[in-house]
């Protein structure tokens, strides 16, 4: 028989807890679990009963880890997540067939959803469900097998591959480079509206009008005009409807360019930057085979990826 001080911790309260640390904060904690504040602080007191000691200092509204809770808090959420990944194999057979993806909505709609239809047609017994989130994908809660995400490829937890460089480059509508005020030199720009991409990942590489302008010495142009997009399949759309100028991201465009929706009017516009497009699952993640198929062949879709010039 156990000892007393072999006891579990209780599971629900450790839950609250670590939502509550991760926030610092009951309410943030309350709303994440779909609970109340009372019952998150009512979790946590059993927990403190149990440690018989305080985990979090209180402030006024705010809340501070104690010594006990920081050392503690890694540990707890390791162990949720191997319990995560417990039930997903658990779940290997009832989710045979079936590949779930969570990524960015630009690059969903503009990169990989116009692609599926090959993966499909080499792999009919498969389903590939996209999940499009703006925010970062929490493995101890979310549904995906894995993600793709934009950054420089460093993640505290996750196993990281590379699947796409990205640059930057100048597009617009074919119809921009006819008539009177035709695009055929970057001073043209003057007489044409720029559209800013103003997406919430930051990247001190990446030009925005102001610095690329600079960089190929263009004067006359005011690069502060014009509309921002918070979102990069905006900023394309409205370059495709011909409303201006866009510097975009060369993997949202590709569709588009390909197409001739759009067209780069510099041979030498491109600019490298230092983010990418990341794989990323959890270290230790069990990966299934139908999972291992999807990523082998969307490495081999993003190896075929070239930037369409005009």
């Amino acid at each position: 028989m156990a000892e007393p001080t072999d006891r579990l911790p209780p599971l629900n309260a450790l839950r609250a807890f670590e939502a509550a640390a991760r926030r610092l904060s009951f309410t943030q904690a309350a709303d994440e679990l779909n609970v109340t504040p009372g019952a998150i602080s009512q979790q946590i007191r059993q927990l403190e009963d149990y440690a018989g000691t305080p985990l979090f200092k209180r402030t006024g509204r705010s809340v501070l880890l104690t010594d006990a809770a920081q050392a503690s808090l890694p540990l707890v959420r390791e162990a949720f997540e191997r319990i995560s990944e417990a039930g997903r194999i658990m779940q290997s057979p009832a989710r045979k067939g079936r590949v779930m993806v969570s990524c960015a909505p630009s690059f969903a709609a503009k990169w990989l959803a116009p692609r599926l239809d090959k993966f499909h047609q080499l792999h009919s017994g498969t389903e590939a469900w996209i999940s499009a989130d703006t925010g970062l994908t929490d493995f101890t809660t979310a549904d995906a097998d894995f993600a793709i995400r934009y950054g420089r490829g460093s993640y505290d937890g996750l196993k990281s591959e590379k699947l796409l460089d990205e640059t930057v480059l100048p597009v617009c509508s074919p119809a921009m480079l006819e008539g009177p005020d035709a695009i055929r030199r970057p001073e043209d720009l003057k007489n044409h509206t720029l559209l800013h991409d103003e997406s919430t990942e930051v990247d001190p590489s990446c030009p925005d009008w102001a610095s690329w302008l600079r960089a190929r010495k263009v004067e006359g142009v005011d690069a502060s005009r014009g509309p921002r997009f918070n979102q990069a399949i905006l900023v394309i759309e409205a370059a495709a409807a011909g409303r201006g100028v866009a510097l975009a991201k060369q993997a949202i465009a590709a569709s588009d360019l390909a197409s001739g929706r759009l067209v780069a009017p510099f041979a030498d516009g491109s600019t490298s930057i230092d983010f990418g497009y990341w794989l990323v699952w959890p270290k230790g993640r069990h990966l299934s085979p139908d999972v291992r198929e999807f990523i082998k062949w969307i490495k081999a879709e993003a190896a075929e990826t070239e930037v369409v010039g005009v």
